[in-house]
C-alpha cells in the first residue's frame, strides 16, 4: 500500500509540474503573440500614414501647378485681346489698370487653391490619425479579451487536471488497501 501511494503522488507531482509547465509556455505564447499583433498593426498605420501623405502632397503639387499654368495661360490671353483694344483706342492708362486687375485676379485664386489644399491636408491627416486611434484601441481590446479566455482555459485545465489526479490517487488508495 505504500508503495501504491507513493507511485501515485509521484504521478500527481508530474502531472502538477506538466501543467505548471504548459500554463507558462501558453503565457509565452500570448505575450508574444501580443507583441506581434501590435508592432504589426503600428507598421501598417505608419505605411498607410506615409503613402495617404505622399499622396495628398502629389495632388496637392499638381492641383496648384496646373491651376498656376491655366491661370498665366488666361492672363496672357486676357492681356494680349487687352493691349490689343489698347493699342486700337491707345490708351494706356487702360492697359495698366487691366494689368493690375489681371495680376490680384491671379493671386486671388492661387491663394484661395492654397487655403483650400492646406484644409484638405489637414482634415486628411486628422482622419487619418482618428483611424490610427480606434484601430489601435481595437487591437488593445481585441489582445486583452483572447488574454482573458486564455488564462480561463487553463485554469479550468488545471483544475480539471487536478481533480482527475485526486480521483486516480483516491482510487489507487482505495484498491490498493
Amino acid at each position: 500500500m505504500a508503495v501504491a501511494v507513493a507511485v501515485a503522488v509521484v504521478v500527481a507531482e508530474v502531472v502538477v509540474v506538466v501543467v505548471v509547465v504548459v500554463i507558462v509556455v501558453v503565457v509565452v505564447a500570448v505575450e508574444v503573440v501580443e507583441v506581434v499583433v501590435v508592432v504589426v498593426v503600428v507598421v501598417v498605420v505608419v505605411v498607410v500614414v506615409v503613402v495617404v501623405v505622399v499622396v495628398v502632397v502629389v495632388v496637392v503639387i499638381v492641383v496648384v501647378v496646373v491651376v498656376v499654368v491655366v491661370v498665366v495661360v488666361v492672363v496672357v490671353v486676357a492681356e494680349a485681346v487687352a493691349v490689343a483694344e489698347v493699342i486700337a483706342v491707345v490708351v494706356v492708362v487702360v492697359v495698366v489698370v487691366v494689368v493690375v486687375v489681371e495680376v490680384v485676379e491671379v493671386v486671388v485664386v492661387v491663394v484661395v487653391v492654397v487655403v483650400v489644399v492646406v484644409v484638405v491636408v489637414v482634415v486628411v491627416v486628422v482622419v487619418v490619425v482618428v483611424v490610427v486611434v480606434v484601430v489601435v484601441v481595437v487591437v488593445v481590446v481585441v489582445v486583452v479579451v483572447v488574454k482573458l479566455v486564455v488564462v480561463v482555459v487553463v485554469v479550468v485545465v488545471v483544475v480539471v487536471v487536478v481533480v482527475v489526479v485526486v480521483v486516480v490517487v483516491v482510487v489507487v488508495v482505495v484498491v490498493v488497501s
